[in-house]
């Protein structure tokens, strides 16, 4: 049986810690382009003169368009080419970070979040979108980023949304990975260089990836409560500091080495809807990872410890907090069909799962979590 693990070459995570971005960008050569949002960018501009100054490289910032598509990804690679740089430096949100892996291809690449939201940045795989932003394609890579590194400082600066969309991502780390090794499905950590997702070299997890998701959700919910009122105050406390670790390292080996299951194939599902395009992929797989364990029939104490954590920080325990205030079947079998795709990762689940199947369990999660939400507030 073959079995895979990957993960960045070096992360590190600090408060101020983008003042030795310099230091990295100096083990590849002299000069870098910074593939940023430009307010992300002067958000961080005065750390980002001194670290040029203090290890005497140059940084190129690329007036980055705003959407990770094909022509965005064609015309860095050039101006990347013009001036010369060594290093590509992704600066940012998730679609900065996605364009400069694609631009990078799988080489010399920092990638330097500016908030803690998805588990995105420890990853060999990128999504590339259409000119009008609609899906396009997955990109996978030869390794992961050269180096991940997390500024505490600059990310406890942001709106704790950002950090507490992070947590919902995170807790379906352990969930699929579970699941996964249950059904000893393949996981992504076992996919080859290259652009599509039609050629695979089957691997599956190992027990460092499921004992690193274990660890995420152990995390999550111990320290998330106390990381989110601190980020509320814009300030670095340990429990913050665990938390970024766990949003982005932790998640971030546990699912690409660990496996995805139906939380991550239901929020796929999802985009058949009108008002969850409101709300951060973390909130809206915090839904889904609820849904899997309806699905899936788990422990009830289970699912009550997920939904007191979830509402504690504020991530949606029902299709409501999605803003779908009516219900219909009809519409919820669209999501159950597009989740059930053959080439979907619900297929990981350790029994056979069926669109009818699915929309029932969003329903009855939705039900659930509107009753559950209830009865607390009446206590």
């Amino acid at each position: 049986m073959r079995r895979a693990f990957i993960s960045p070459t070096k992360y590190v995570q600090g408060e101020n810690e983008l003042l030795n971005l310099g230091f990295y960008i100096k083990t590849f050569g002299d000069s870098a382009l910074v593939i940023g949002n430009p307010d992300d960018i002067k958000r961080v501009q005065d750390k980002l003169d001194e670290t040029a100054e203090r290890f005497g490289v140059t940084l190129h910032l690329a007036d980055f368009g705003g959407e990770a598509t094909r022509n965005e990804v064609e015309r860095l690679k050039k101006l990347a080419k013009e001036k010369g740089t060594d290093t590509i430096v992704g600066l940012g949100g998730g679609k900065a970070i996605d364009t400069s892996k694609t631009v990078a291809n799988g080489h010399h690449l920092i990638v330097c979040p500016t908030i803690a939201a998805t588990d995105a940045p420890t990853s060999h795989s990128a999504v590339l979108y259409t000119e009008d932003h609609q899906f396009d394609d997955y990109a996978y890579f030869i390794q992961n980023p050269s180096v991940v590194l997390m500024d505490t400082t600059v990310i406890a600066q942001a709106p704790s949304r950002f950090l507490v969309a992070g947590m919902g991502d995170a807790l379906a780390t352990y969930y699929e990975a579970r699941a996964t090794r249950r059904s000893n499905s393949n996981v992504n950590a076992g996919l080859p260089n290259g652009f599509h997702t039609g050629e695979t070299a089957p691997a599956k997890g190992s027990i460092a990836a499921i004992t690193l998701a274990k660890a995420c959700y152990d995390t999550v919910m111990e320290s998330g409560y106390s990381a989110k009122l601190a980020c509320d105050n814009n300030v670095v406390s340990p429990a913050l500091e665990d938390i970024v670790e766990a949003n982005t390292l932790l998640s971030g080996l546990g699912f690409e080495s660990g496996g995805l299951a139906a939380s991550h194939a239901i929020y796929n599902g999802l985009t058949v809807l009108d008002g969850p395009h409101n709300y951060y992929h973390g909130e809206q797989v915090a839904f889904t990872t609820f849904v899997q364990l309806v699905l899936e029939n788990a422990p009830m104490d289970e699912i009550e410890a997920l939904l007191d954590f979830s509402l504690s920080v504020g991530l949606p325990v029902s299709l409501e907090d999605l803003d779908v205030k009516e219900v219909k079947y009809e519409d919820i079998l669209k999501v159950a069909t597009k989740a059930c795709i053959p080439e979907e990762s619900i297929h990981a689940m350790p029994f056979e799962v069926t669109p009818d199947s699915v929309a029932q369990a969003i329903i009855a999660a939705d039900a659930f979590g509107r009753d559950y939400r209830k009865r607390k507030s009446m206590k």
